[in-house]
């Protein structure tokens, strides 16, 4: 019984650059990936890890998996082009975990914008000696609403440093704010204090 699959294709960006999302990876108890999700999470199936090959139940159902991307706070040093974006795969405990914290937030499921933080938590109980234990995850959701709501606009947050006056401008013009910014780091780094404004 052949079933067909759903194969992500890449961005016309990836297909282009010749690049793609790095996995996110879980190599101990207590990591932690996390982020703001930047595309709409999508359904594909599972596909073994050495062969390549789509991923069956017993029953001949496919083994399918949430694909969510994530915009992190993970940079590989090696990897001059790599941005933070990290795909975490839903799947299998991981999948019950990412269901009860999309709940507890009260939301419907994932969406663009909400942030989704996974945690190998601990490891479950092997039921085949010849298979590592299955690794336990905890999860948190925030909606993309309530991060809305608590994130402060760039242009009203004070900028460290600045006189009033350069305050109450910066609070009017949100560009004059990124301008004194870039200009207050740029005298720190050369040891002197900012003009005023």
């Amino acid at each position: 019984m052949t079933v067909p699959t759903q194969h992500q294709a890449p961005s016309a960006d990836d297909f282009l650059m010749g690049g793609g999302i790095t996995s996110a990876k879980f190599p101990v108890i207590g990591t932690t990936v996390g982020g703001r999700i930047t595309e709409r999470p999508t359904v594909e199936q599972q596909k073994d890890f050495t062969t390549g090959e789509p991923k069956f139940w017993d029953d001949g159902k496919p083994q399918m998996q949430l694909v969510v991307t994530l915009a992190t706070n993970e940079i590989d040093p090696s990897n001059p082009d790599d941005d933070g974006a990290r795909r975490v795969y839903v799947k299998g405990q991981m999948k019950n975990a990412v269901a009860q914290a999309v709940r507890t937030a009260g939301a419907r499921g994932l969406e663009v914008g909400g942030i989704l933080s996974v945690t190998y938590s601990a490891d479950g109980v092997a039921k085949n000696p010849r298979f590592n234990a299955p690794k336990n995850f905890t999860a948190h959701y925030t909606p993309a609403a309530t991060v809305a709501l608590n994130t402060p606009d760039p242009g009203t947050a004070p900028v460290p440093g600045l006189t009033a006056q350069q305050q109450a401008a910066a609070a009017q013009n949100p560009a004059t704010a990124a301008l004194l910014a870039q200009q207050q780091a740029a005298q720190a780094a050369n040891g002197t204090t900012p003009p005023p404004f």
